[in-house]
């Protein structure tokens, strides 16, 4: 991730060769007992079962707790909690922006999420949902969730639940636990569309809250236990899993073949740089769709060398390419109608004899040659090769990369909202929207190269890798040098999104990504939960936007 500074089927050489549970670990500090080595498991009904045996958690904004019947959750409640204590307690909630009273001593709560949103915020409230299922779910190896919400909020809260069930830990206790603790998840849908939840999504839940917890896992992993062969190897593991044998283009062979991107990058490091996909190509597809992911493993800033303030943390330059990991994962596992190819651009930005240095040109895959002036901007040399490999080889119709790009994301849009730029405004609503319905916010940068790309001019190659003002829309023009590369009078739909903030919190991953491309591309799954999410399905539009939409995009 490039550092901000603001004022006021081949494998190349050197390279390694029904519903499942979700298993999950600790979480923070006070939080790491009770929420290590969790199976989390959504069903239609959790069961009747006295809080003493199981604690419970009942959570929702106020308005839709009150509308929930006594006989609805008493199940969960009696002996110990009557029907007074339980409207005494939600007389008593006043959020602001959140609250919680307990129901009866530290095994049962009810919690209540805030009442209003902005415009720019997800009805679900799907962040402070995160955070009070860490700090008021009780202890226990059998506990119970119950989520009061309307039908639409289902698939956001589903995911904001999962966040806060995190699996990787190194802890010398948590490796030595061997029982395994279980959350299960009730939905109580209130409103209009108020029926329980059926086995079919269910299984949507499911998969997703598994592909948010793949995608946190792998951010999590330091280096040393995750490195491009490590990452490899779980693309292998899903690609067996849906039965998709990955194409890997590795080490020396990626120089030969044209890769200057993700070579120059990587070839400095022990493991060797590499180029992976899994491709899935239904019958009967009519569009061809690519996502393209970031995957530095580590990124040290190269010989233009990261702070030691700046350095730490930088395990996470992989999220965009495990949250699209996990998102393939999800999507194809909810059955997908149209070609989707998952793009993993994987590289150890390290420092060596045989380091990229400032000063030196590198040739793309594109063809376009490249001066480099700053080897901590190497995310976008990578994207540049995989999304013109997406295009060139991929005959791909939409191209989304997503990556952890700049510091100045967080600048630019905030901690919990991604950055969004794509050549298309259309696409770029749809991805606010989508972000709005899954809980993986966004917001849209400047899309104007004729004015910004002028900060890459070199005097003796294509372009130089990084902005000359770095004052001057750093995410922005960061992902206009992605975008050249394609070029800017490309026919077909490219987004990049950037989500170098949003990718954790404090110091654990989110998972942020997988649940915003299942919405986004919802419409072309053949979930119907999926469908309802999507910003982009017919449900949302009006006649007008559809009639004007249905000229340009198939997915639009």
């Amino acid at each position: 991730m490039e550092s901000v500074t603001t004022s006021a089927a081949v494998v190349g050489p050197g390279c390694t060769g029904e519903r499942q549970q979700l298993v999950f670990g600790p979480l923070h500090r006070q939080q790491l007992t009770k929420m290590a080595n969790v199976v989390l498991e959504f069903r239609s009904s959790a069961g009747d079962s006295d809080p003493q045996s199981r604690p419970v958690l009942i959570i929702g904004q106020q308005a839709n707790l009150q509308q929930v019947s006594w006989s609805q959750i008493k199940g969960n409640l009696q002996p110990v909690v009557s029907k007074e204590i339980w409207q005494a307690a939600l007389n008593t909630l006043n959020p602001n922006p959140t609250d919680s009273c307990p129901l009866y001593l530290n095994h049962a709560t009810v919690a209540a999420l805030p009442s209003r949103v902005s415009r720019h915020n997800s009805p679900s409230s799907a962040h402070f949902l995160s955070r009070l299922v860490r700090s008021c779910l009780p202890g226990g190896n059998n506990r119970c969730i119950i989520m009061v919400c309307e039908r639409s909020d289902v698939f956001a809260s589903s995911c904001a639940i999962a966040r806060a069930f995190p699996i990787f830990s190194r802890r010398s206790m948590s490796s030595r636990r061997v029982e395994k603790k279980h959350v299960t998840v009730e939905f109580v849908i209130v409103g209009q569309e108020n029926s329980s939840l059926d086995v079919a999504e269910l299984e949507c839940l499911s998969n997703a809250a598994d592909g948010v917890r793949l995608a946190a896992r792998i951010v999590d992993t330091p280096c040393n236990e995750m490195s491009t062969d490590h990452f490899l190897d779980e693309i292998k593991a899903v690609g067996t899993e849906l039965g998709i044998t990955p194409v890997i283009i590795c080490g020396e062979e990626l120089k030969q073949r044209g890769f200057g991107g993700i070579y120059g990058v990587g070839k400095a490091a022990e493991h060797p740089p590499a180029l992976a996909v899994l491709s899935h190509t239904p019958e009967g597809a009519t569009q061809t769709i690519a996502w393209v992911g970031k995957g530095i493993v580590y990124d040290t800033g190269g010989l233009s060398i990261k702070g030691k303030t700046t350095m730490p943390g930088m395990k996470r330059d992989c999220g965009g390419a495990a949250a699209i990991l996990g998102a393939f994962r999800a999507t194809i596992k909810q059955g997908f109608k149209d070609n989707l190819h998952a793009v993993f651009c994987l590289a150890e930005n390290a420092v060596g004899p045989i380091a990229t240095r400032p000063d030196d040109i590198h040739t793309l895959y594109s063809g376009k040659t490249v001066e480099i002036n700053n080897t901590d901007a190497e995310g976008r040399l990578v994207l540049a090769d995989g999304v013109f490999y997406a295009s060139k080889d991929l005959s791909a119709d939409i191209i989304l990369d997503m990556a952890t790009l700049t510091g100045a994301q967080g600048i630019s849009t905030g901690k919990y909202h991604a950055a969004v730029m794509t050549n298309n405004e259309q696409w770029e609503v749809a991805c606010v929207r989508a972000g709005r319905s899954s809980g993986d916010l966004a917001h849209p940068l400047v899309f104007c190269p004729e004015l910004h790309f002028s900060e890459f001019t070199s005097a003796i190659a294509d372009m130089k890798n990084s902005v000359a003002d770095r004052e001057n829309a750093q995410s922005s023009c960061a992902g206009l040098f992605i975008g050249s590369h394609l070029g800017f009078d490309w026919p077909g739909i490219w987004v990049h999104v950037d989500i170098a903030s949003p990718v954790h919190a404090g110091e654990r991953a989110t998972g942020f990504g997988v649940a915003f491309l299942m919405a986004l591309f919802g419409q072309a799954s053949e979930d119907c939960m999926l469908k309802q999410v999507s910003p982009l399905g017919a449900a949302n539009l009006c006649e007008d936007q559809m009639e004007r939409d249905s000229k340009r995009r198939r997915l639009v």
